[in-house]
C-alpha cells in the first residue's frame, strides 16, 4: 500500500526526535509531583522476569532467578509507594512484563499494597499459558480483574520457532487451558501476535479458528514490531520480517471476527463466528504496553485495547515509560542498578524528553485517532486551534488517502483504510520505541547484557 510505505518513512523520521532521551542528574531523578491528585490515572508496574526469553520481545526482560526477583518485588513495591507519596490517584493499576507471575506470592503482596495505598477501580495482570494453573489463579482470581495470557500462535510450528513449545505446551493444550478459564475473570484477554515471517494466511486462520472456539472474552492482536537488534535476531530463528504482507493478514483478522459472516473467508472461521464479536476498548498505557486491535465479545465495535482514558501514566519498575505532563520518562533497564537505587531511596528513572507543542498534537492524533475517535472539543480546548491548523500536513495526508470516514464539528472517525494506516504508524511507532530499549541495552553492564537474547 503506497499510503503506509509513504507513513513508514515520515514516521521513522519523526521518532528520532520525539524519542531523543535526555539523561536526567541525579538530583532530578524522579518523576515530578501530580499537578491534578484529584484525577484518576493509571500506574504501570513492569515485571522483567521470564522463565523463558523469546527471540522475538524487545521488552526489558531477564531470565528468572528467584532470589534476584523477590529483591526486585521489594523494590517495586518500595518504589510504589514513592508514586503514592507523589500525590498520584491511582485507579488502574496495570502489571506487565515479563511474565508477572513468576512469584505469584510476591505478586499478591504487590497488589495487596496498591489497594491499600490507592483506591482502585481494576487490576490488570498478564501471564504465559503454563501458569493457567490453579495454584497461580487461585492467588489471582481476588485480586485480579483482568487477566491477560501470552499465547502468540496456537500454531505449533511457530511456537517451535519461537521457543515456547517446550515451556508452555502445544497450541491444543493451551487452547484447553484457556477454555478451562473460561468465566473466571471480568476479563480473560489473549495476547495475539500476527506477521511473524514464516506466518501464512492458513496459519493465521487456524490462529483465529482457536481464538473463536477458546470462547476468551477479549484477543489483541499485535503485529510484529521488530527493531533492528530483533530483526537481527528473528533472522536466525523466525526468518526475515516481511511487512508487504501485513496489511492483507489484517484484513483477515477484520473479517474473521466482524459480525458479518458473508465476508468469512474459511468456512471453519464462519462456523465459529457467532459466538465472537467485534469489540469493546480498554485502557492502559501504550508506552509501557504495546498497541493493538482487541476483539471483544460484548458487543459490536472495534477499537483498541490500549485507548489512553488515562493520557498521563506513571511506571515503575525497570524498564518502564511514563507519559507525564508531556514528557516522556524511561526508567533504568539494569534491574541490579533498580535495586540499589529504589533502596536507596530514589526513584529508577534515568531519562526524559519534554515534548514540544508539534509532538504533544502528534501523540494526541495518533493514540485517539487509534482508538478510533478524535474529540475535536477537547482538541480545541487543550491546543488552541483545530486539528487541520495544528496538524495540517498529517491532517491533508489522512484526507487524501481515504482514511478519514466522519469529520464534523464534533469528531474524526477512520474508514477501514485508515484503520490499517493507524495500525501500521503505531508499529512503526513502536519500533522506534524499542530502538530506545535497544540503545538502554547497550549501556548495562556486561553481565546483564549477555542476557538478554
Amino acid at each position: 500500500m503506497l499510503s503506509e510505505r509513504i507513513q513508514t518513512k515520515v514516521v521513522r523520521n519523526l521518532s528520532a526526535g520525539y524519542l531523543n532521551m535526555k539523561p536526567l542528574g541525579a538530583a532530578k531523578a524522579s518523576l515530578p509531583a501530580a499537578l491534578n491528585p484529584k484525577r484518576g490515572c493509571l500506574l504501570y508496574a513492569h515485571v522483567p522476569f521470564c522463565e523463558k526469553l523469546c527471540p522475538y520481545c524487545s521488552f526489558c526482560r531477564y531470565p528468572f532467578e528467584e532470589p534476584r526477583a523477590r529483591a526486585y518485588f521489594a523494590a517495586l513495591r518500595k518504589e510504589m509507594q514513592m508514586v503514592a507519596r507523589l500525590g498520584y490517584n491511582v485507579e488502574s493499576l496495570y502489571i506487565g512484563g515479563g511474565t508477572p507471575t513468576v512469584l505469584v506470592d510476591e505478586l499478591a503482596k504487590t497488589i495487596d499494597l496498591a489497594g491499600g495505598l490507592f483506591n482502585l477501580r481494576e487490576v490488570s495482570c498478564e501471564t504465559n499459558p503454563n501458569h493457567l494453573i490453579d495454584p497461580v489463579l487461585d492467588v489471582l482470581d481476588e485480586r485480579v480483574n483482568r487477566l491477560s495470557v501470552g499465547v502468540q500462535s496456537f500454531d505449533d510450528k511457530l511456537l517451535h520457532s519461537m521457543q515456547r513449545y517446550d515451556k508452555y505446551g502445544s497450541g491444543m493444550q493451551i487452547l484447553e487451558r484457556l477454555i478451562e478459564c473460561r468465566g473466571r475473570y471480568e476479563s480473560l484477554n489473549v495476547d495475539m501476535i500476527f506477521n511473524f515471517p514464516t506466518q501464512t494466511e492458513e496459519g493465521l486462520i487456524h490462529d483465529l479458528a482457536c481464538i473463536l472456539e477458546s470462547g476468551v472474552n477479549q484477543t489483541t492482536f499485535y503485529p510484529l514490531m521488530a527493531s533492528p537488534a530483533i530483526e537481527e535476531v528473528l533472522a536466525t530463528t523466525l526468518g526475515k520480517v516481511d511487512y508487504g504482507k501485513e496489511a492483507r493478514l489484517y484484513e483477515l483478522i477484520c473479517q474473521a471476527l466482524t459480525s458479518e459472516p458473508d465476508v468469512l473467508l474459511h468456512p471453519s472461521l464462519r462456523e465459529r463466528q457467532d459466538v465472537f464479536e467485534l469489540n469493546t476498548a480498554q485502557e492502559g498505557a501504550p508506552f509501557a504496553f504495546g498497541s493493538a486491535w482487541t476483539f471483544n465479545a460484548s458487543d459490536s465495535t472495534m477499537i483498541d485495547e490500549y485507548i489512553i482514558n488515562y493520557e498521563e501514566y506513571p511506571a515503575i519498575g525497570a524498564g518502564g515509560f511514563s507519559y507525564l505532563g508531556g514528557s516522556l520518562y524511561v526508567n533504568t533497564f539494569s534491574v541490579d542498578e533498580y535495586i540499589r537505587v529504589v533502596e536507596s531511596g530514589q526513584m529508577s528513572v534515568k531519562k526524559r524528553n519534554q515534548f514540544s507543542r508539534s509532538d504533544k498534537m502528534r501523540y494526541r492524533f495518533m493514540m485517539q485517532l487509534f482508538g478510533l475517535e478524535l474529540d475535536k472539543a477537547a482538541w480545541k480546548k487543550d491546543f488552541g486551534v483545530s486539528v487541520a491548523l495544528g496538524l495540517p500536513a498529517e491532517y491533508a495526508f489522512f484526507k487524501a488517502a481515504g482514511a478519514i470516514n466522519v469529520d464534523d464539528d464534533v469528531r474524526i472517525t477512520l474508514t477501514p483504510k485508515g484503520r490499517y494506516l493507524l495500525v501500521a504508524l503505531m508499529r512503526e511507532f513502536f519500533i522506534g520505541v524499542n530502538e530506545m530499549r535497544d540503545i538502554a541495552r547497550q549501556a548495562l553492564p556486561q553481565a546483564e547484557q549477555k542476557v538478554q537474547f
